[in-house]
């Protein structure tokens, strides 16, 4: 089971080392009284906090998930495992350091840890609500059914801004006085996109029935946003497969990608960073000026083309290539065709040779999209498509990358046929589902090498 809550625990663990080792280097360099206290070595000592606190955690662990927003709540749970933290490491020191040390010198320690983590997570908590107040990469949510489970699942949500969900309101068919209820079940197509939802959560257990769940699911992959079911009998669902969590909720995934997975999107960013990094300094750094005098002395404009493109989960971005075409009023409208006039003589070039694509290394860098992946398509697209082609805005569920699945085996350029659009689109379906981490390596490969990478290009 994939699991937001585990996902927490070694992000807190993450957070709380890191402050825990500042804070005793800092009580080494700092302390007015270290001149006159017995203290013990600092890397022996360093290893020994460590192992004390990594054992507090791996007990106390489950408090990381709260039901109640007022601070005051978080301030007693760091109080409680600091405590737990002083008995385990009080005894361990005494177990291990046979010199003996300063008392002082040790509550000293323990009450800057205390103070520094009250101080990061009273600034952590601030920044994630100010940052889910302004839409900032946060999934916002629906929830579908007003039960006991839904009202339980939005103060899960509400009060953990570090799993990264905004609840919008409810979904509901029953006739409620709740202000959060927003509408029926027959108007969740335009809730979805009059607030922009990324995620739907379903509580009723009306859709244990198969039928009414795939049509959901059907509808859910028209429209481009991620469902998810939440089981009311938790700990019967807890035992089984291809489960995820939310906090400490088990729900079901009824279409996995192997994307979901924290470990593969981990590994493919951390990629991705690298890439993009090498590229740019190795490559960017010094084509870019030798680029921007050509461009500048081909036609009137800027060096960089900014078009608004499709992202992961539907939301827009500002992508970024070398100019290869006249500045025109139809940019964002009108996609190149074969001999089209706009293009420059240098655009030629840099189109045929993907050098025009270079500067998304830079939206790689940033987040907004991947080395590899299905490519973003400007919005007059994203909309035109998705009316034509069923499941389009399924290809929006992973990042868009700088080369795909559906271009190295010669699906690109101009779509002035349907069934050239939906073999992009079965492509990049293929890709999203059978992702690896070798097939980007060979996707980047092929990129390079093969010849159906760079037909189409004009």
């Amino acid at each position: 089971m994939e699991s937001n809550e585990t996902e927490l625990k070694f992000l807190y663990l993450a957070f709380d080392l890191v402050i825990l080792n500042v804070v005793t280097f800092m009580l080494y360099s700092i302390s007015p009284f270290l001149g006159q206290l017995n203290t013990p070595d600092k890397s022996f000592f360093l290893l020994l906090l460590n192992m004390s606190y990594v054992i507090t955690y791996s007990v106390f662990s489950v408090r990381n998930i709260y039901l109640h927003d007022d601070f005051s709540n978080r301030v007693r749970r760091i109080s409680n495992r600091v405590m737990i933290y002083t008995i385990i490491s009080f005894i361990s020191a005494h177990l291990f350091i046979t010199d003996g040390f300063s008392h002082l010198f040790f509550v000293q320690g323990i009450v800057l840890f205390y103070v520094s983590e009250l101080i990061f997570y009273y600034i952590l908590y601030g920044y994630l609500k100010y940052r889910r107040a302004k839409g900032f990469y946060v999934h916002r949510v629906l929830i579908i059914g007003l039960n006991d489970m839904s009202i339980f699942l939005r103060h899960l949500l509400n009060n953990n801004p570090m799993l990264g969900y905004e609840f919008i309101g409810y979904i509901s068919d029953k006739q409620e006085n709740d202000n959060d209820v927003i509408g029926h079940l027959d108007q969740l197509v335009p809730l979805v996109t009059q607030h922009q939802i990324d995620f739907i959560f379903v509580t009723l257990s009306a859709y244990n029935d198969l039928n009414k769940s795939r049509e959901l699911l059907a509808t859910c992959n028209r429209i481009g946003i991620r469902l998810r079911f939440v089981p009311e009998n938790q700990s019967w669902f807890k035992t089984r497969l291809n489960m995820e969590s939310v906090g400490s909720l088990a729900i079901f995934n009824p279409q996995e990608i192997p994307l979901d997975d924290l470990n593969a999107r981990f590994l493919k960013r951390v990629f991705d960073v690298f890439f993009s990094s090498l590229v740019i300094v190795l490559i960017i750094s010094w084509l870019f000026p030798i680029l921007s005098i050509v461009i500048k002395l081909s036609s009137k404009g800027p060096v960089f083309f900014k078009q608004k493109r499709t992202g992961i989960n539907n939301k827009p971005f500002t992508c970024l290539k070398f100019r290869s075409m006249r500045i025109s009023n139809d940019a964002d409208s009108k996609q190149a065709t074969l001999g089209d006039n706009r293009v420059t003589a240098i655009g030629r070039f840099l189109r045929k040779s993907n050098i025009d694509e270079f500067p998304q290394f830079f939206n790689v860098l940033l987040g907004q999209m991947s080395v590899v992946g299905p490519r973003p398509h400007m919005l007059k697209h994203t909309e035109q498509y998705s009316e034509l082609i069923e499941y389009y805005r399924v290809r929006h569920y992973v990042k868009p990358g700088i080369t795909g699945w559906a271009q190295v085996n010669g699906y690109r350029g101009e779509t002035d046929e349907l069934w050239k659009m939906e073999k992009r689109v079965e492509y990049d379906m293929n890709y999203l589902e059978n992702w690896t981490f070798w097939l980007d390596l060979k996707i980047i490969f092929m990129t390079l090498v093969s010849k159906n990478a760079h037909k189409n290009a004009f």
